[in-house]
This record gives structure tokens, C-alpha cells and sequence, in this order.
């Protein structure tokens, strides 16, 4: 998926904001920036990034807070 919208919001964020058909069902994020693993107690790690992007890119483009396991 992309990670930003088309107006460079982000798309990976603290919590969802529309309806959900399946609560807690997702263990992976993967984005055209980078790859995020999901954990219910400890929520994203960064676990890829891609080529040409940064941690600190992929931070600048997430809204939601992750740890860092690259």
C-alpha cells in the first residue's frame, strides 16, 4: 500500500479511524517505505525499510510512533 495519501498524509496511524471488519487480525504492515511488524502489547517495529529511504524518512511519513528493529 502506499503509505501516505495523495495529499502526503500518513496512512499508518495510531489507531483506525474507520469501521473495522476484523478487529486486531493485522501482523504486518508493508508499505512503499518500509515493512512494520504489528503487536498488540508492544505495537509497530520498523523492520524494513526501502531502498532509498531512511529510518528517519519512513518517521517523517508516520504518524503513528513505532520502535525500531532494523
Amino acid at each position: 500500500m502506499e503509505h501516505t495519501t495523495k495529499k502526503g498524509d500518513s496512512k499508518v496511524l495510531p489507531e483506525c479511524r474507520l469501521p473495522l471488519t476484523g478487529a486486531k487480525c493485522v501482523d504486518q504492515i508493508i508499505t512503499n517505505l518500509a515493512v512494520f511488524t504489528v503487536d498488540e502489547k508492544q505495537g509497530l517495529t520498523l523492520t524494513e525499510v526501502a531502498p532509498g529511504e531512511t529510518i528517519e524518512s519512513v518517521r517523517e511519513a508516520t504518524e503513528a510512533p513505532f520502535e525500531v528493529a532494523v
